[in-house]
Formats: structure tokens, sequence, C-alpha cells
């Protein structure tokens, strides 16, 4: 029987704004004037560094981090550097005590940061710069490196659940912190910017299978491939059978009913607020390519970029979308 969406893929409008979901509350704009203190000025060579790690290791973040207002723009930037930074640290090494040795560096790194004890590091002191200038959140930082050391000997999630509430501390603590750099504090774009950092846990999931297959690592929830037959061995030998295409179908549908969910709240997101939120656009964009590929996640197609992708992005900051 063939797969099908429950609803079509497309960018709902303001009108479908969920009335009632969270008690109404206005963008309460704070300003970086209001900072402790001045930040030292932004340095071309640290600045470009951020930028470089984030074009490479993160390309389509990088592309919404453009469009970004230009006051917040510096401190997302070093944001997504230091998530890179700390998200790569796994991949670098398959000794456990050395990855935990590198976080641990991390940690005490930003313990220096907000001390004011910067090391001579790029990233570090491009994030210094931005919790100068905007009071970013030390507990959401610190939430970047927990959640990496509690994946470091996982084996697998067991359930979706607990593959959502990882994707909350490890993606959506980023939009929470975009957020403070654009100097907003609203209940509204804190929920919706909750349902997008999940829906792109769980796509980071399914784009890192073929990865993760290399190296004998399953994360795809356990429950899911229990309720379709599908075994660890049947993933890490990459088979196309229709059970496994329906695991990948059973995740990416509830990535995206998160991204409407998010989308059903953009009436009462401040507008200025939504550019934080236009990775939801890059979301949509695999989970639609996805879709065409019957949910076969070890098709070669969905390795290939997106070049309409940035055209998305821009149109969807223009009509006030995400």
């Amino acid at each position: 029987m063939a797969l099908r969406w429950a609803a079509p893929l497309r960018h709902p409008g303001p009108a479908l704004a969920m009335a009632g979901a969270w008690p109404r509350e206005g963008g309460r704009r704070r300003h970086a004037s209001r900072a402790a203190a001045t930040p030292p000025a932004a340095t071309t060579t640290t600045t470009n560094h951020c930028m470089d790690i984030v074009k490479r290791h993160d390309y389509e973040n990088f592309l919404a981090l453009l469009l970004l207002p230009q006051t917040g723009r510096s401190a997302a930037m070093a944001i997504r550097a230091f998530n890179v930074e700390v998200a790569q640290i796994q991949d670098m090494t398959s000794e456990v005590l050395i990855a935990r040795m590198r976080l641990q560096f991390w940690r005490e790194t930003l313990d220096k940061i907000y001390s004011d004890n910067v090391p001579r590091q790029p990233v570090a002191m491009e994030l210094h710069r931005a919790i100068k200038k905007h009071r970013l959140s030390k507990r959401w930082l610190r939430n970047l490196i927990d959640a990496r050391e509690d994946h470091l000997e996982r084996r697998q999630f067991p359930s979706t659940e607990k593959l959502e509430e990882y994707s909350e501390k490890s993606n959506s603590t980023l939009y929470y912190l975009i957020l403070q750099g654009l100097g907003f504090e609203n209940i509204h774009a804190d929920h919706a910017a909750s349902h997008v950092g999940k829906a792109e846990g769980l796509v980071k999931t399914l784009r890192g299978v073929p990865h993760n297959a290399t190296r004998r690592r399953v994360f795809l929830p356990q429950d899911i491939l229990m309720k379709h037959g599908v075994s660890q061995e049947d993933v890490i030998r990459g088979s196309r059978e229709q059970n496994l295409k329906d695991v990948a179908y059973d995740v990416a549908s509830q990535a995206y009913e998160h991204i409407e969910h998010a989308r059903s709240l953009m009436g009462d997101v401040p507008k200025e607020a939504r550019t934080a939120l236009l990775p939801a656009v890059a979301v949509s964009s695999y989970l639609k390519t996805l879709q065409r590929k019957h949910f076969d996640i070890f098709d070669p197609g969905l390795k290939l970029r997106n070049n309409w992708l940035p055209c998305s992005m821009l149109w969807a900051k223009v009509s006030n979308k995400y």
C-alpha cells in the first residue's frame, strides 16, 4: 500500500495560527543596549573562522543565518560554530574517553568565557562577544555539551519520545539562543522553536542513517523498528525493503507534525523573530524529497544539495513565514 502524508506538504499562512495553544504574550524586545558590558570589537579573522566552520559543516543552517538581521547574525554564527565544534567530537574519535576530554575542554572554556578569561580560540572569542552583547544563557550553551556527552555511549534510542528529548536538548536549544541573540523573549516564539528543533533532530537522524550504518550505529527509535519488524542489522546492511521505508515514514511523519505545529503558531510569533526559524524551510524541503524517494533513506538522490533552497528561504523571509 502506498505511503501518504496525513496532509499535503506546504507552507501554511498566518490564518492557520492555532488559537489558544498558549497564553498570548506580546513580543518583548530585549535590546542589546541593556547588556552588562560592551563587547570587544569583532575581528575579521575570528568572524570569518566561524562563518567557514558553519558553511562547511552545517550548510543549510548557514544559508538561514545569512538572512538574519545584522544585529543578531554574528551572535547566531558564533552559536552555530560552537555547536559544530561540540557536535563533531563524536565523529572525530572512536575513543569515548578522548571524546569526553574534548567535551570537558569546551565545558571549561565556557566557564572561562563567562568569567571573562577567554582562551585565544576563534570560536570561544566570538562566543564571548555574543555573550557579552546579548547575555546568552549559559545553561542553554551547557545543554549543547551535555546532550553530546549523553550521546557518546548511546547505542540506540528506545523510543521516539527519547529521540525527541535529545532533539530538544541538542537542536531546540540552538533556536532559543538565536532568539536571545535577536533580542526576543516570547513564549510563542520559544514554543515554535521547540517544535522546529525537534523536527530538525528527527530529520538529522534520518539523514544520518547511511553514515552511521557504516559505523555500525543505528539511532532510529527502537519502538518503531520493532513495530515494523526491522532489525539493527537490516539498517546496517543498507536494506531498501518496504519495512525500513515504513520506519522512515513514521519518523518523517513525526517531524512533519512538528513543523506543522510550529507553523500553526506563526500568527503569534513576532514577525522579526520568524527569521530565526527559517531552517524549518530546509527541514520541509528534505521531507518532500524523502517523500518523492518513497521514504528510501538509502536513495543516493537524498545526498544531493537542493540548489533551490536559498530561493525558498529568501521567499519565506520576504513572506514573513518559516
